[in-house]
């Protein structure tokens, strides 16, 4: 075994492009990402302004990793946005076709999953657990909220099944318009987290959860009527940290008592929150369920999943 051998994970999601090395013994060897610029005051970019600022990105990370001598053994590529036939956004093309070139050129494998499995994978990797067959994965962040069923297949893959999620907003999506109209940046779930950690006080805001099925369009406009009403900003911004909380405890809760499942994965930009993973964890082993979470670098988009897997699947052919 060299150690210089490597696995490289690509991921061209909507706000950030990532690449990550993934040594033979299983440890990062080197991993760098971009989050993709947006204008002042706006909310989001267009799919041509992603796939545009993809493509300037990608070479210029892959040359800051792979300065020194390594050898890629293997690549593994977000392809799409969830594992499902009709999942497609055109960002993604972007590391696919650059993943496919180098595998073809290098003449070496490549494996394709979904930007939801690479989070599963990454957290997977960077928090060494859940090592249960069947575990719930929560995936919260600008573009999804996602309560998800993971069951270990005889290929060491897993199968997700919908359990439960929002029906209208995602919960960056609620963390960016509140944060947006408090004068934030987008993406504003750091500022947001850091504004909340001066406050004094905490708004409450509604929490709409009916079994594993939830909503956050109503917290999102009473938390803009709130803004528009004077309130402290420092003091929402402390409410919808612990809305969002309350919002995915009960989901949580819910779905854990329903299919007797007691270990869940928290994955995604929004559980990088250190409040949301604090109350989480201790809100939940009340009822005996076991938390599981990634490095916080690790919970948002990243490529080290793409790379756990490629290791994976690349490392089992030589058993």
């Amino acid at each position: 075994m060299s150690k210089n051998e490597v696995y490289l994970g690509i991921d061209t999601s909507c706000y950030t492009t990532s690449v990550a090395l993934i040594g033979r013994e299983g440890g990062l060897v080197g991993e760098a990402r971009r989050i993709l610029q947006v204008k002042p005051g706006c909310r989001g970019l267009q799919q041509s302004e992603m796939v545009f600022q993809h493509t300037r990105n990608l070479p210029i990370l892959l040359e800051e990793v792979l300065k020194k001598p390594l050898k890629v053994i293997g690549i593994g590529v977000s392809a799409r946005p969830r594992p499902l036939e009709d999942s497609y956004m055109p960002a993604f093309l972007v590391g696919l076709g650059l993943a496919r070139s180098l595998a073809a050129v290098n003449e070496i494998p490549l494996w394709q999953i979904s930007h939801q499995e690479n989070h599963l994978e990454a957290g997977l990797w960077s928090a060494q657990g859940p090592d249960a067959d069947r575990f719930l994965l929560l995936h919260a962040s600008g573009g999804t909220t996602d309560l998800l069923l993971a069951e270990k297949q005889t290929d060491s893959t897993y199968a997700l099944t919908q359990a439960g999620g929002s029906k209208d907003l995602h919960a960056g999506q609620f963390v960016d318009r509140v944060g947006v109209a408090l004068g934030l940046q987008f993406p504003a779930g750091a500022a947001l987290e850091q504004l909340a950690a001066t406050a004094a006080d905490c708004i409450e805001l509604p929490v709409a959860v009916r079994q594993g099925d939830v909503s956050l369009s109503g917290p999102a406009t009473a938390a803009l009527r709130k803004i528009e009403a004077g309130a402290d900003p420092a003091a929402l911004a402390a409410g919808v940290q612990y809305a969002l909380t309350e919002t995915f405890v009960r989901m949580i809760r819910n779905v854990a008592a329903q299919k007797e499942i007691f270990d869940v994965l928290l994955v995604g930009g929004v559980v990088s929150n250190a409040y949301i993973r604090r109350h989480m964890i201790e809100k939940l082993a009340k009822r005996r369920i076991r938390v599981w979470i990634p490095e916080s670098r690790f919970s948002p988009d990243n490529a080290a999943g793409c790379a756990a897997y490629a290791f994976r699947q690349g490392e089992s052919s030589y058993e």
